[in-house]
């Protein structure tokens, strides 16, 4: 695939499926790559603190060098990380402000959902009466997932892109990186939400394998035992293994949504490249 983006006209912006082709062509073409950084990143998990910071920055660096990929400018690991070791606890706080952010968000969006499904259920009771309760409890459920969902993906679609300038750009910090995300992408939340919904269809099944399935066995087995000891440690074994394999798609989509976003915004004369044959083999 190949989407010029410094043609003359408008630039127009990526179709859904091109952003999500491009990732996982990025994917494909760097797996070894990306997958080893993946697994190391998932590692420092197990570490407070600075071992978050450093599942932060290597999760930037991966955008980095699919960022560089894309713009003709590929980075060894090392060159790259040299740039992004150095912004380690910018890249925490960025982490740190977006999932706060977000956790404030839904609490807020739970609340206003749950009044609002409230007074939708009581009106409903009142009109149909005691017949009308199910039918009132089940709409109350739909409106307040509802609300909260499409709140959630639109800030998150405001932020999706929150550490590729901290790891990409030159001068710039944890806050303003957060802030250039919400700039870029103020435009073109409708069609972001699309593309997180695809990628998430995408990777949809690898999760539901490996991180969901494990966890549906447990409600069945009784705390404490032996068997529920050893499900439990699949259960995360499983977990982990989800998290390497999806993590490179999503920091690689990133990369690619970036890159849109800015040719758009600010005219650069970028192109995606069309892989060679020989990276699929």
């Amino acid at each position: 695939m190949s989407e010029n983006f410094g043609s003359s006209g408008q630039i127009q912006p990526l179709s859904i499926g091109n952003v999500v082709s491009a990732a996982v062509q990025l994917y494909r073409s760097h797996l070894k790559t990306y997958l080893n950084l993946a697994a190391i990143a998932h590692l420092w998990v197990l570490v407070p603190v600075y071992g978050w910071a450093k599942y932060a920055a290597i999760s930037g660096l991966i955008s980095r060098l699919a960022f560089g990929e894309l713009i003709y400018q590929p980075e060894s690991v090392q060159t790259a990380r040299s740039h992004v070791n150095p912004r380690l606890w910018s890249f925490l706080r960025v982490g740190f402000q977006v999932g706060i952010s977000l956790l404030v968000i839904y609490i807020g969006l739970a609340i206003v959902g749950g009044v609002l499904a409230g007074l939708i259920g009581v009106a409903l009771g009142g009109i149909l009466g005691s017949s009308g309760v199910i039918v009132a409890t089940t709409l109350a459920i739909i409106i307040t997932a509802g609300i909260i969902l499409l709140g959630l993906t639109w800030f998150y679609s405001r932020w999706i892109v929150a550490e590729v300038p901290l790891a990409v750009e030159e001068n710039i910090n944890g806050g303003e990186s957060v802030a250039r995300s919400w700039d870029l992408t103020k435009a073109s939340v409708f069609r972001i939400q699309g593309i997180v919904l695809v990628g998430f269809i995408v990777t949809l099944p690898l999760v539901f394998v490996l991180n969901y399935i494990p966890s549906l066995f447990l409600i069945r087995l009784e705390p404490g035992t032996a068997i529920y000891s050893i499900v439990n440690l699949i259960s995360v074994i499983g977990s982990l293994i989800g998290g390497v394999l999806v993590m490179p798609f999503w920091q690689a989509l990133k990369a690619v949504l970036y890159l849109d976003l800015r040719s758009r915004r600010e005219g650069l004369g970028l192109q995606l490249r069309e892989p060679p044959s020989q990276d699929f083999r």
